[in-house]
């Protein structure tokens, strides 16, 4: 089927159930957004059929997964399929709390919401989801920097954690990482969101560009992205805070050869997506952490063709969709 045809015919919005939640973060004053949509005729609430996902080190939950292009999202397409989807926003991005330091000027303080911040408010989150539904576990999703918050999650408590999918997670790296620009590192930095498109399209071969993203589709996302912005001065002029604790943390952890977790520790079945045009997190990155995976029960890799680090809001979007509901809704157990 056509994504044409699916957001026109196939998938009805108004079948969509959207919940939104703020919870407690054990931070006085700081609260978590979740996002929540399911089908209005979903009932029956089981682990194996709930996902919570989190997002990377620049942009929220919301922006990644739920921006609805030809009128269906990540998150949309995932609930139609029969899954209860939660997203968190970790403090400082989103809809969630920002801390008292981002109002104040980035230089006047170190890098905020490191990933054992990200790693606990991720924590924080499925416990409220495990409490609302009554379950044990749950399904978890996660890309680049959230793919570290989601692994290293996952790790630590396997027992929550039914089946882990990630797109392109972080691993170590020898050469330079792009997100990470060099210099002083302040509190947060100021992403101009209009100039992410140039960049975007760059990291594609040049035949490719045009049809990487669709008519339409980066304004649509932009305009979203900047909605979330709680800085007006910022919003106007198309820039977006956010935190420099996972940036910090690549220099920490992953330019240093010092893993922040042990992947082999996962013993969930693991999905490993990756986009062939991908230079945040190239091949032989995602192949070496691939390998690391030894402790989970079963583990796959798919490789999204002319597809980057962006892959769920481009052209080829519904392959990494399907891969991703298919993985879940399975039943498959190894020998």
């Amino acid at each position: 089927m056509s994504e044409n045809k699916l957001a026109s015919s196939a998938f009805d919005a108004g079948e969509i159930v959207f919940d939104e939640h703020y919870v407690d973060s054990g931070t006085d004053g700081i609260k978590l957004y979740l996002r929540n949509k399911r089908r209005r005729d979903h009932k029956a609430f089981l682990a194996e059929k709930t996902i919570v996902m989190v997002h990377g080190a620049t942009f929220s939950s919301g922006s990644l997964y739920d921006v609805p292009f030809n009128g269906i999202s990540f998150i949309d397409f995932l609930a139609y399929q029969g899954f209860d989807v939660f997203a968190v926003d970790v403090r400082g991005y989103g809809k969630s709390t920002r801390p008292p330091e981002m109002q104040a000027e980035p230089d006047l303080n170190p890098p905020l919401v490191a990933t054992d911040t990200g790693v606990a408010d991720f924590a924080t989150a499925v416990d409220f989801v495990l409490r609302l539904r009554g379950l044990n576990a749950v399904n978890v999703f996660a890309m680049s920097w959230g793919g570290t918050v989601a692994g290293a999650y996952a790790a630590r408590n396997g027992d929550k954690v039914v089946k882990l999918a990630l797109l392109a997670p972080q691993w170590l790296s020898d050469i330079p990482i792009p997100i990470d620009q060099g210099g002083p590192l302040g509190s947060y930095r100021l992403v101009p969101v209009h100039a992410a498109l140039a960049r975007w399209l760059s990291t594609a071969p040049e035949y490719a560009r045009e049809r990487l993203v669709p008519e339409g589709w980066f304004d649509l996302w932009a305009k979203f992205t900047l909605s979330e912005e709680t800085s007006e001065a910022d919003r106007e002029q198309g820039k977006l805070r956010a935190t420099n604790g996972p940036i910090q943390d690549i220099r920490t952890y992953w330019k240093a050869g010092n893993p922040y977790y042990q992947p082999s520790e996962i013993c969930a079945p693991v999905l490993l997506l990756h986009g062939e045009w991908d230079i945040d997190v190239p091949l032989d990155l995602a192949r070496t952490y691939f390998e690391q995976l030894t402790g989970a029960s079963y583990r796959r890799w798919v490789e999204i063709g002319e597809a980057t680090h962006l892959a769920l809001m481009e052209t080829n979007r519904m392959q990494a969709y399907s891969e991703v509901a298919r993985f879940f809704d399975e039943s498959f157990q190894p020998e």
